[in-house]
């Protein structure tokens, strides 16, 4: 009996930790949409969006340069290709092949779920943008991608330190989106909540297989 009760207790743990995760994804992922409407349907968030593209202006020339960078790293082959291939291989040398796909999938559905709200909603960028971008302006994949990568790194790596760096590089990424006109702030929001959300779905699904290479790794 006594052997039982660590796999008992590691099973209701993955259990927990699914639940938790699919209904936190699925909320947030749940929110966007909710968002995605009112920012269509021109409710006052408009106002804030104007606001804040105004502001931003008057701070672009001090951020310029490192906005323009995020904005090569945060799309394009960068961010579709290079960084996710490229932490999956870390991932995989480090042992944790489940983790290297867990961070794939999470990556893809992420870019996939942005891709559909670009379509569903069909939000206008601000006219005085300053890169080149595809069509729809919510929400924002650059900040999407950011949000995915820093919530698979929590869930990986659940440290305080891991934590305050993702919230740091999303926040990073949301301003420069705003800086070069790319997007608006509700984007950006909308980018965060929609990152999040792919990535605690995905984990949902991949929990077993997390939590045991997290626990191996531990020791």
């Amino acid at each position: 009996m006594t052997e039982q009760r660590p796999a008992e207790r590691i099973t209701d743990l993955e259990i927990t930790f699914r639940l938790q995760w699919l209904l936190i994804g699925l909320t947030l992922i749940a929110a966007t949409a909710v968002l995605g409407i009112l920012v269509v349907v021109d409710v006052e968030l408009v106002d804030v969006d104007a606001w804040w593209n105004s502001y931003v202006a008057a701070i672009a020339p001090a951020f310029l340069g490192v906005s323009m960078a995020l904005n090569v790293i945060g799309g394009g082959w960068v961010a579709a290709l290079a960084i996710p291939l490229g932490l999956a291989l870390v991932l995989v040398i480090a042992r944790r092949p489940w983790s290297a796909v867990y961070f794939l999938a999470a990556s893809l559905a992420s870019a996939l779920l942005v891709q559909i709200f670009k379509v569903v909603f069909g939000r206008v960028r601000p006219e005085d943008i300053l890169v080149l971008s595809d069509q729809g302006s919510f929400p924002s994949g650059h900040t999407a991608n950011a949000a995915t990568i820093a919530a698979v790194a929590v869930v990986l790596f659940p440290r305080v330190w891991v934590l305050l760096v993702g919230a740091a590089w999303v926040l990073l990424m949301a301003l420069g989106r705003t800086i070069v006109h790319a997007h608006w702030m509700t984007d950006t929001i909308g980018g965060t909540l929609v990152g999040i959300g792919a990535a605690l779905v995905v984990a949902a699904a991949l929990a077993p297989h997390i939590l045991r290479e997290r626990e191996r790794s531990a020791h």
